[in-house]
């Protein structure tokens, strides 16, 4: 295959996701339009998520801000009860952060709800269609665990 034909396909691919993602969002609750988390905020409880307990560092690193920057998003989540700052036991001087039990279940509902839309988006496919869309998720899955 050619470079310009694999761009091309790349390219139809986005397309198509976009389009999908369209025709969610009119099916994404209502709360989470008149939620008071920034966009800043939700990242860091993702990043949360996905590590686990952080320094505050190195979630700064992770979203590439500053540390300052990072610790003024914290410590709003703080109050809003998402995020539990600790000490670290080996040095008292770094600050751990990780997500609350409220942060979990937000988190949670989240991934609920992408769940419930990858159902609703797979739902009436025939058994032969959810077996090529089962097989290119192994393939996205292989290449993003691959060591290439």
């Amino acid at each position: 295959m050619k470079q310009g034909d694999t761009e091309r396909l790349v390219r139809q691919i986005l397309q198509r996701a976009e389009d999908i993602y369209n025709m969610f969002s009119p099916g994404i609750p209502v709360e989470w339009f008149s939620s008071d988390l920034t966009v800043a905020q939700l990242r860091v409880l993702l990043v949360l998520q996905s590590s686990g307990a952080s320094r505050m560092s190195d979630i700064a690193s992770i979203l590439d801000v500053a540390l300052p920057t990072a610790t003024g998003i914290v410590d709003k989540l703080v109050k809003k009860e998402l995020v539990i700052r600790e000490a670290d036991l080996q040095d008292r001087r770094l600050v751990i952060c990780r997500l609350s039990d409220a942060g979990q279940e937000l988190i949670n509902r989240l991934w609920t709800f992408g769940q419930f839309q990858m159902e609703r988006l797979l739902n009436g496919l025939t058994e032969e269609e959810l077996e090529k869309a089962a097989e290119v998720a192994e393939i996205l899955f292989d290449n993003l665990t691959s060591n290439k």
